[in-house]
């Protein structure tokens, strides 16, 4: 392997005293194309090992090279967990996953964007909670040709050799005389919360909660601590991150099931008195009154006939509809659509539009007549589609709203047809609002949501951007002036005012399907897990700006 000689001063970023040679050797890893992705970092304990991975996250390139500097990203292991791991390791890298399978799934199916190359820096596998799951993880992850990993683990741990049986790996031993075990300062016992406080475990170290609900006490039946573990385990990786703990109990009191023990309920909404959001209701996995309507992949919320009706499509292709008020049933949508419904649209005269897997359109009549100008305008849609197949839809009255892989959004309406090419690569989400001045709302696979007034040019600035993907996006006109709701594949979920206002944001854990806003101005977010409801805590944050700003 070749080494990489740093500068003398190492622009002042030296390593750590008496491991430079180490040093050496992982930034000629770093920067050999040919090295394994996998680097073990080996020694005795007090040999500078973790000292050694800090250095190396933060150390950079000289000041004016050129060269990109990989993005470096340190984990600490101990203590951990893997599937607490795992949610830490989704999060930082901009994916979304449910367990350490999921994890590697996300990487590998993701697109990669520049910032998401990363090098995983590991430490203190040997001191972690669950070292043989974590050791299987870390192999299954130096197969992702989107990361490189760099793992530290104890000399004499199982873990090296394990890793070295199972994956090519370049070795960094620091075999050096280690540090006096006396001299060492001890590792500080942190102690455990009560694990069925719901105060205690929103306030206390996520991880270290995760862990504990993960290993038990290794007696018997586990413990659901009245709900709490199953609600913590379903939204964990959002409750894991850096937050208020009423922020936490928001997040842990929308995955709470309806069979949890009903004191948590009151007491988590109390605590979650300071977040952005009050919850309206929850539907999450084995609820019974009102049953979960299942997972979800599509959302709609209607007006005209179905005011105060929500559409909720699973994979399957079953449209369900529900009360907006409680999610409580209110019977099915009938249509014939084969395979997966990808997109629907409630128009204003009660006709639903729906886009299936093979972006191709179909109309669902409600009980009212429909004018038959809007009929033409629906088969002539339709048949346009058939020949370039969509990859959204909205509709509002007189206007059906399409968009294509290219990148391009097209409005048919009934003076004609307007198109505009916002974004690049495929559309993922369009929305169309009724509003004061009508408009175009789309996200795409480049993470930008853009507006758009057909006739006219796209606005030059996105209304929002991230470097992940929009999976699902709703606007519409409510009170309080237009709302959109955008949901990016890592997780995040955005409620923008496009006239100007703060944005409020929400993650619930799993990964995020389909958002909508209903005409009232809550959000609704679903995930394979659950449905939620949320409406802003202060309305008066969403209200039309005054002239004078």
């Amino acid at each position: 392997m070749p080494s990489a000689t740093p500068p003398p001063a190492w622009e002042g970023r030296r390593a750590v005293t008496g491991t430079e040679a180490e040093a050496t050797a992982l930034l000629g890893w770093l920067t050999d194309p040919e090295a394994p992705r996998l680097c073990l970092v080996t020694g005795a304990p007090g040999s500078g090992k973790t000292a050694l991975l800090g250095w190396f996250a933060k150390h950079g390139p000289r000041a004016g090279g050129r060269r990109r500097r990989t993005p470096r990203v340190l984990v600490p292991l101990a203590g951990q967990s893997a599937l607490g791991a795992a949610w830490t390791i989704a999060d930082r890298l901009g994916v979304v996953a449910s367990s350490p399978g999921e994890l590697v799934q996300a990487l590998a199916t993701s697109e990669a964007r520049p910032s998401g190359r990363a090098v995983l820096l590991l430490t203190d596998l040997h001191a972690a909670a669950e070292p043989a799951a974590l050791t299987e993880l870390i192999g299954e992850l130096a197969g992702v040709g989107r990361v490189r990993l760099v793992v530290e683990a104890r000399t004499g741990s199982p873990a090296p050799e394990t890793l070295r049986s199972a994956r090519r790996a370049t070795v960094v031993d620091l075999d050096g005389e280690p540090a006096p075990a006396d001299g060492a300062p001890a590792e500080p016992v942190r102690p455990l919360p009560d694990l069925s406080d719901p105060l205690a475990v929103c306030a206390a170290d996520p991880l270290l909660v995760t862990t504990a609900y993960v290993t038990g006490s290794g007696e018997g039946a586990v413990d659901d601590h009245g709900g709490l573990r199953t609600a913590w385990l379903r939204a964990g990786q959002s409750l894991c991150r850096e937050q208020a703990p009423a922020e936490r109990a928001l997040v842990l009191l929308a995955a709470l099931g309806d069979g949890a023990d009903p004191r948590l309920r009151p007491a988590l909404a109390e605590l979650a008195e300071g977040a952005a959001w009050r919850l309206r209701w929850a539907r999450n996995r084995g609820d019974l009154t009102p049953p979960w309507p299942g997972p979800v992949a599509v959302l709609g919320s209607a007006g005209g006939p179905l005011e105060g009706t929500l559409l909720v499509g699973d994979r399957t292709g079953t449209v369900r509809l529900l009360h907006e008020a409680d999610a409580s049933s209110a019977g099915r949508l009938a249509h014939t659509v084969p395979g997966r419904v990808t997109a629907l649209a409630p128009s204003p005269d009660g006709t639903v539009l729906l886009l299936d897997d093979r972006g191709r359109l179909h109309s669902v009549r409600g009980t009212a007549p429909r004018a038959p100008y809007l009929e033409r305008l629906t088969e002539a849609v339709s048949a346009t589609l058939a020949r370039h197949p969509g990859t959204a839809l909205a509709a509002i009255a007189g206007s059906v709203v399409v968009g294509d892989r290219l990148g391009s959004v097209h409005a048919f309406g009934l003076t004609g047809l307007h198109q505009a090419a916002p974004h690049s690569g495929r559309v993922t989400a369009v929305a169309a609002v009724e509003s004061e001045t009508p408009f175009v709302c789309s996200g795409g696979a480049d993470g930008t949501v853009r507006l758009w007034t057909p006739g006219r040019d796209p606005r030059p600035e996105p209304l929002a951007e991230r470097p992940s993907p929009v999976v699902s996006l709703h606007a519409t006109e409510t009170p309080h002036g237009p709302l959109v709701a955008v949901a990016w594949a890592d997780g995040l979920v955005e409620l923008h005012h496009p006239e100007g206002g703060p944005k409020l944001s929400f993650r619930p854990g799993p990964p995020i399907r389909a958002v909508a806003v209903t005409g009232a101005g809550a959000l609704l977010v679903g995930t394979d897990e659950s449905l939620v409801c949320l409406v802003p805590r202060s309305r008066e944050r969403l209200l039309r700006p005054s002239p004078e700003g």
